[in-house]
């Protein structure tokens, strides 16, 4: 049992990154970026490129993945998404678009098989209450930690980060206050696809990288995402604990395969319950009919 407990943690913390660009992407600019998955891949795949093919050094590797991700990110805004911003619709079909272009891009590279792999961030094992935890996945539950705290100071003690608070509760009155919504949604998109990177860089080592799970990432992101509440960064880390807990349940004990089974069917009992997600602040179906 206590394998358990500890395991569903780390689980949750992994679900947590995977979908924080995610969620603060929807709870800035309401853009549900369906391209997330994509951009998760491709972050971990070129740092790969740089460490394996290009031989240069680990800190490099991870400081242009995340940069350059966060680049696509803010060009994906600036040249696709801001001439069909506020047609939600559009948003999530030209988002997935461009996703499969992504990962199909980077089929036709080359980029397949068991090879595709990062480093782990320290090697070793620890005994932590009698489970055999390995130093990785320590690292993660720390990466989780220091990210939650630094987008926490970053939103409430930085000019941009309050600009972005402010868009998210009512962009009308935030424009009206002369903040440009534009300018704040482009820093949400490019934020929230750094995070994406963040989240590969940190989660893929613990296997090998393969393109399809780019599609694995989008669906848990979704999940946390629907489950939390859309708009609500505190309701997706909320929803990434739970659902971390029950795939590992659901792993224990009906076996690994079902892991994705449980996500989906989380989303269909959340929908089905609480329309607006465990922390949502969207309206309950019984008042929209």
């Amino acid at each position: 049992m206590m394998d358990v407990l500890i395991y569903g943690l780390i689980n949750g913390v992994i679900l947590a990154l995977i979908a924080s660009g995610f969620s603060l992407c929807y709870s800035v600019s309401r853009l549900a970026n369906f391209a997330h998955g994509a951009l998760y891949i491709l972050a971990g795949l070129t740092a790969w490129t740089i460490l394996q093919p290009l031989h240069l050094s680990y800190p490099l590797a991870f400081l242009g993945s995340l940069v350059l991700t966060a680049l696509i990110g803010l060009a994906v805004y600036e040249f696709m998404v801001i001439r069909i911003r506020g047609m939600e619709a559009s948003e999530i079909i030209l988002t997935f678009a461009l996703s499969l272009v992504i990962i199909e891009l980077l089929r036709y590279l080359g980029f397949v098989g068991p090879r595709f792999t990062l480093p782990a961030i320290a090697t070793g094992k620890l005994d932590v209450l009698g489970v055999p935890v390995d130093y990785h996945r320590i690292a993660i539950i720390a990466v989780g930690a220091a990210l939650t705290a630094s987008l926490w100071l970053f939103t409430h003690h930085t000019k941009a980060g309050l600009a972005l608070r402010a868009i998210a509760q009512d962009d009308q009155v935030a424009m009206m206050l002369g903040i440009d919504s534009d300018l704040t949604a482009a820093l949400g998109l490019s934020l929230g696809s750094a995070l994406a990177a963040l989240a590969a860089l940190t989660v893929l080592p613990l296997g090998a990288i393969t393109v399809e799970s780019g599609y694995g990432a989008l669906i848990l992101a979704i999940a946390v995402a629907i489950i939390g509440g859309l708009g609500s960064v505190t309701g997706s880390f909320l929803a990434a604990m739970v659902l971390g807990y029950a795939i590992v349940l659901a792993s224990k004990l009906i076996g690994p395969q079902y892991q994705m089974v449980v996500s989906l069917a989380a989303i269909v009992i959340i929908l089905i319950i609480r329309p607006s997600g465990l922390l949502g602040k969207q309206k309950e179906l019984e008042e929209r009919v």
